[in-house]
């Protein structure tokens, strides 16, 4: 039986400077509340995909036709710091560059998600409460509209450095195969 891929998105900070967007896709040791289970990420969680070299993705929504970046060309790098899983992305001039730097300069952008599946005892249960310790990566997404950990913050920051603030939204996972 195939590993179901998860998605899951939160509402961080997104910085908006110039043609790059930044900010955190995923927030280490913060409770998620995903229907019935609790979530948590522990730091370095990524730090097996981030090593491995394979290409993440960086798209709008998860939706592949919408591509912005990728390591493998560099246009998308990843950390993971203090905080999270840390993004720096190029936006390309592409209609879906141009319409997500648009939205996220105005302070209309949702928050981040990432798509990934649990490694090999990559996660730990305790009745309803879930601890992602190892997780392969394959895409970071931008999320338009509603994301999903709570405690986190949205930011846009125009090439002057004006900083908007976002509404902050309650969770909402995108299903595999949306």
């Amino acid at each position: 039986m195939a590993e179901a891929f998860e998605r899951r998105a939160a509402q961080l900070e997104i910085r908006a400077r110039g043609r790059r967007l930044e900010g955190h896709v995923a927030l280490f040791n913060v409770e998620a509340r995903i229907g019935p289970v609790t979530e948590i990420i522990r730091a370095g969680a990524f730090a097996k995909a981030l090593a491995d070299g394979r290409d993440i993705l960086g798209l709008v929504d998860h939706d592949m036709g919408q591509l912005l970046a990728r390591t493998r060309s560099k246009t998308l790098r990843l950390a993971e710091d203090s905080k999270g899983l840390a993004f720096d992305l190029d936006v390309p001039d592409t209609t879906a560059g141009r319409d997500v730097l648009a939205l996220a300069e105005r302070g209309d952008v949702g928050g981040a998600s990432f798509g990934f599946m649990p490694r090999p005892a990559g996660e730990t249960w305790d009745a309803r409460r879930r601890t992602l310790i190892d997780v392969d990566l394959r895409e970071i997404s931008v999320v338009l509209a509603f994301p999903a950990y709570e405690g986190t913050t949205v930011a846009a920051r125009s090439a002057n450095g004006m900083r908007l603030s976002l509404t902050r939204r309650r969770i909402a996972i995108a299903e595999a195969g949306r």
